[in-house]
């Protein structure tokens, strides 16, 4: 009877989130959203997402003849809402954001074209290829007062914002050191699409290799934990650990972020033997682990033990949630939040510096 109990109480509970979310989803109209480019292995977070009632697909943008008719929302939208010019659809569906989910190098155009429409955007991070696309997107969002956002996966971790709660509640004393890792066992290796491959592989399109791709998670969490915080110095350097898979960039590097008080220690790499996104970091006091989305330890008091994370609560748990909220002015975009601009443009200075870094072997100073 006991466990019944239990058991009945945990369905009561989780039906009662259900019921919150599905009521944030559906309490007003839903966002009208657009589709820029189809080539990205994250356009499954709009799949799986598209019947939910808290966004409405109105159009879709890809130039490519052959992915505009096969991709995967080809079976949740109707085909007269696909385009292969990016103007033409803006201008016929009037979207209030659009989502984009090409390379990192169409980042800049589909912001071009937003821009000075007063479309708001929500890019997969990182939010540019280097610093030369990131200064142009961040002057047309700023002069056309539109959101840039960037997406991350991390973002959306419980146990990184009770980390983030931890250290603003001086758990660990002053942070000494960070190290994340962030990685799979390579893009090929793991089964990525060709079109996905095709530009993540290519230093023209998406700036790089393992940097550009897993550097800028423990670059974005950093920078939000330390409140914008600028390095004095990066310095990396750069490993092609299967260079018959990835002759054109990099796919493993070690990155040292230098600040005044601390070091951060970036290792992407697509030379993992396991899919990993997990955090040190390590304090005067104290230090916390943070395993994956849900699990973590802390070490204090001379004792260490596992945490149970708080659960993030809509809409800051969903990246569309977020985004919802964020447009239609219901929640307030931060400096320094973890997708605000201000975060993102030194995501890419850093990546920028550690790419610079790892060609000349010497530090980039900031």
């Amino acid at each position: 009877m006991k466990t019944f109990r239990i058991i009945a109480v945990m369905f009561i509970a989780a039906f009662g989130l259900l019921m919150k979310n599905e009521s944030w989803a559906q309490g007003n109209e839903p966002l009208r959203l657009a589709v820029a480019g189809v080539a990205h292995g994250h356009l499954n977070d709009v799949i799986s997402r598209v019947n939910r009632g808290d966004f409405k697909i109105v159009g879709v943008y890809e130039k490519d003849d052959r992915m505009r008719e096969h991709n995967g929302l080809s079976k949740h939208v109707d085909k007269s809402l696909f385009f292969s010019d990016l103007g033409v659809m803006l201008d016929e569906t009037n979207p209030e954001v659009v989502v984009d989910y090409g390379s990192i190098y169409d980042h800049l155009a589909t912001v071009e074209a937003c821009a000075p429409r007063g479309i708001h955007v929500m890019v997969e991070k990182p939010l540019a290829m280097n610093m030369k696309h990131a200064r142009r997107m961040e002057k047309l969002a700023k002069e056309n007062g539109i959101l840039l956002l960037t997406n991350y996966e991390t973002s959306w971790y419980d146990t990184n914002h009770e980390a983030y709660r931890m250290v603003n509640n001086g758990e660990i004393g002053d942070i000494t050191r960070m190290m994340v890792y962030d990685g799979h066992q390579g893009p090929f290796e793991i089964k990525c699409g060709k079109d996905f491959t095709d530009w993540l592989t290519d230093p023209e399109k998406n700036g790089g290799g393992a940097i550009i791709d897993f550097g800028c998670y423990g670059a974005n969490l950093a920078t939000w934990l330390l409140d914008g915080r600028r390095p004095v110095s990066v310095y990396a350097v750069s490993n092609r650990q299967k260079p018959d898979k990835y002759s054109k960039v990099e796919d493993d590097a070690t990155i040292i972020v230098q600040y005044p008080s601390m070091t951060l220690q970036l290792m992407p790499s697509w030379n993992w033997p396991m899919n990993r996104k997990d955090m040190h970091i390590y304090g005067s006091k104290g230090y916390i682990y943070q395993k994956n989305g849900k699990q973590m330890t802390l070490y204090n008091n001379g004792k260490e033990g596992n945490v149970v994370p708080a659960r993030l609560k809509v809409p800051y748990n969903d990246s569309f949630y977020y985004l919802k909220g964020a447009v239609r002015g219901e929640i307030e975009v931060k400096p320094f939040d973890l997708a605000s601009l201000e975060n993102n443009m030194l995501v890419v200075e850093i990546l920028d510096a550690a790419i610079k870094s790892a060609k000349n072997g010497k530090p980039v100073k900031f």
